[in-house]
């Protein structure tokens, strides 16, 4: 069973809700009674800190999460859209891959063919980079969070460049001038690359 996802909706610099669409609606509903009207709220993957957009469009309607990274979602829709060969049954899609001829002589030589060669070493290379690619989803999670919401923000400049140099005492200093919400939720997404 596969945990269903989770977002933050901010308002200004305050975080009015956390949970899956359905909860965000009476949450953020709740939150913004006796708010200014029309003050408007940003929605947040709490995992990849991708901005999204939650769709409010009726009382009865049910929230749905929409990326609002309009390339990766023309790129997602044109994937679903291909014909693709293989074996869909097994999650199987085959995709071209580009490789000089000393590549080829080497994978025709391998155990299991071509593709069994390609996938064990993207298994060994996926295992060997685990913990560097964690560090790396953070800084991106993170840098995707603080550029939507904190770009005009006062050290903004410097505490990316403190992320990505995983200085953690540096990008502490460079948010302490910012809502405690933003800071908050700026730090948990970055937590992974700046232990």
């Amino acid at each position: 069973m596969t945990a269903k996802q989770e977002f933050y909706a901010f308002a200004g610099g305050t975080l009015v809700a956390k949970g899956t669409a359905d909860q965000l609606l009476e949450g953020c509903k709740q939150a913004l009674k006796g708010r200014a009207t029309g003050e408007l709220i940003l929605f947040f993957d709490c995992n990849t800190g991708r901005q999204v957009d939650i769709d409010v469009a009726s009382e009865g309607s049910r929230g749905r999460a929409c990326e609002t990274d309009s390339i990766d979602a023309v790129a997602a829709t044109k994937h679903a859209q291909r014909k693709t060969r293989g074996r869909p049954r097994l999650g199987v899609v085959g995709r071209e891959v580009t490789l000089l001829p000393r590549h080829w002589e080497w994978l025709d030589q391998q155990r299991g063919g071509v593709s069994a060669a390609l996938r064990r070493l993207i298994d060994e290379n996926r295992k060997e980079r685990a913990a560097e690619d964690a560090i790396r989803e953070a800084q991106d999670s993170a840098n995707r969070f603080m550029m939507a919401i904190a770009g005009d923000f006062p050290g903004f400049e410097e505490a990316v460049r403190a992320l990505y140099a995983r200085d953690g005492a540096k990008f502490r200093e460079e948010t302490q001038r910012w809502p405690a919400d933003i800071r908050r939720c700026a730090s948990d997404y970055a937590e992974a690359a700046l232990m």
